[in-house]
């Protein structure tokens, strides 16, 4: 299984200075948030890790290789990226979509066989979107679209997933049935997972790790509940936070005025 890392890197965009020297690995069983205000550069951080946008400084590794030198093809069988926005323009079936999930897979001119669309079928169904093979992507709700894209991710089946916003569009239901499928192919070592979250709560339900951006090039990243506290998230966001002691672990919320 691989390890995507990086190594003393530096990304900038419009100006800004996101990360600086930055020092991660990315691991299969692990499932790191991304936390930070907005505008930060956290989408800006996710696509530089895939090879999306080009560093400033340092380098980003698959397995101790420089992504920048690998094929994309062979790149897109070990890291996948589930984008923040999902807007299907052109018009395709649903299963059509999730099985370009393969493509990666497949050799060149290879149709997909019985086990892709197996994968396929399978991933339509962990999202709620079975019976939703023949219809077509363009009359799907925004919440629908955005299970398709991560069910298209599922069937990719990437050892690294890097993950924009993966609840937006979401009801409150599949926002947790998401959260919990990525942690459960994370537990069991399938898969890494990063993911840019707003939702500080997401992070400290379902996270093992976070990376705090807090601007000017300045970061920290560690063990979910190493890493969130009252003052290290007041820092973050410029706001008061109180935290509150549940069952299932901490929760935070914006203090009172």
């Amino acid at each position: 299984m691989s390890t995507l890392a990086s190594r003393n890197l530096g990304v900038r965009i419009a100006g800004i200075q996101v990360v600086s020297k930055l020092d991660l690995a990315i691991r299969p069983g692990e499932f790191w948030g991304l936390l930070g205000p907005n505008g930060i550069g956290k989408t800006t951080l996710l696509k530089c890790l895939a090879g999306l946008h080009e560093a400033a400084a340092g380098e980003v590794l698959l397995e101790s290789r420089n992504i920048a030198e690998l094929p994309r093809r062979l790149l897109a069988r070990h890291i996948g990226m589930l984008q923040q926005h999902t807007v299907y323009v052109f018009d395709s079936s649903v299963l059509q979509t999730a099985l370009t999930g393969r493509h990666p897979h497949l050799g060149y001119w290879e149709r997909e066989g019985p086990r892709d669309f197996e994968l396929a079928d399978a991933a339509l169904r962990a999202v709620d979107l079975d019976g939703f093979g023949e219809r077509s992507v363009t009359g799907l709700s925004g919440g629908e679209a955005r299970r398709l894209a991560f069910a298209t991710l599922l069937v990719q089946a990437p050892e690294i997933m890097l993950l924009d916003e993966p609840t937006n569009h979401l009801d409150l239901r599949h926002q947790v049935r998401m959260m919990g499928m990525i942690r459960k192919r994370c537990t069991e070592g399938a898969s890494g997972a990063l993911a840019a979250l707003h939702d500080i709560n997401l992070a400290a339900r379902y996270c093992s790790h976070v990376v705090m951006l807090f601007g000017n090039g300045d970061w920290c990243a560690g063990a979910t509940l190493d890493m969130l506290s009252e003052s290290s998230l007041e820092r973050l966001y410029r706001c008061p936070v109180e935290r509150l002691e549940s069952a299932r672990g901490p929760r935070f919320y914006p203090a009172s005025e």
